[in-house]
């Protein structure tokens, strides 16, 4: 099943949630820390949506730097959905065909004095149709850190269908816990991988993201 963003309200600005809270683990406070101002970015789905390629990305960190966006603080150059290729026998993520190196994408990023952010999902599929990182996280993170991603943004998505969002026998403070705990599951295996990554929750502002999204280890959250 896809799922489609057209669904939700479309807001484009990243949104602080609680940036600065009391240390409860060592893994959360250097969430918060990863964080400590909203970070600004480009983010490819606003213009490319699911067309975005390999040269967008590098055109896109190009003009950051010389129309000066870098300097005032745009530090961000993230990809969203529809990178996602199959994984293999080993159940390791791969890019698709418009992204042939994602190491050295990252790198060349890097190299424009940029960070590299990536998107995936607690659910099996993407908005989009991707795979997402469901029963994969800690392999999907090992893979981040490998390709020097600095952001991760975490899409709700098909984890709806999961925790029964929508389904009116479903026990809201169930569906709330499950949600929690997939959102707390990538947060720990991105800690586990011991590479400074902002930690970007994406679910639509369901059931109130900025009183619990620290406890989960985000560091921002999107309303889109």
């Amino acid at each position: 099943m896809r799922f489609h963003r057209r669904r939700f309200v479309q807001v484009c600005a990243t949104v602080a949630i609680a940036l600065i809270w009391q240390p409860c683990l060592t893994a959360r406070a250097q969430s918060a820390q990863r964080a400590a101002t909203p970070p600004m970015d480009w983010n490819s789905w606003n213009h490319f949506a699911d067309k975005v390629t390999d040269a967008d990305v590098r055109a896109a960190a190009d003009a950051m730097v010389a129309s000066g966006m870098r300097d005032a603080g745009y530090i961000y150059v993230n990809i969203d959905d529809s990178w996602e290729g199959q994984r293999d026998a080993q159940g390791n993520i791969h890019s698709n065909s418009r992204f042939p190196d994602m190491n050295v994408l990252g790198d060349y990023v890097h190299s424009k004095g940029l960070k590299f952010g990536i998107y995936s999902s607690p659910g099996p599929k993407t908005c989009g149709g991707y795979e997402g990182s469901y029963d994969h996280e800690q392999q999907d993170a090992n893979t981040y850190a490998k390709w020097g991603v600095d952001f991760v943004k975490y899409d709700l998505c098909s984890y709806m269908e999961i925790m029964k969002l929508h389904d009116p026998h479903q026990d809201p403070q169930k569906a709330l816990a499950m949600m929690q705990e997939a959102y707390g599951k990538m947060h720990q295996a991105l800690v586990n991988t011991h590479r400074s990554i902002v930690y970007s929750l994406c679910q639509y502002g369901v059931d109130s993201v900025w009183e619990w999204g620290r406890k989960v280890g985000g560091s921002v959250a999107h309303n889109r």
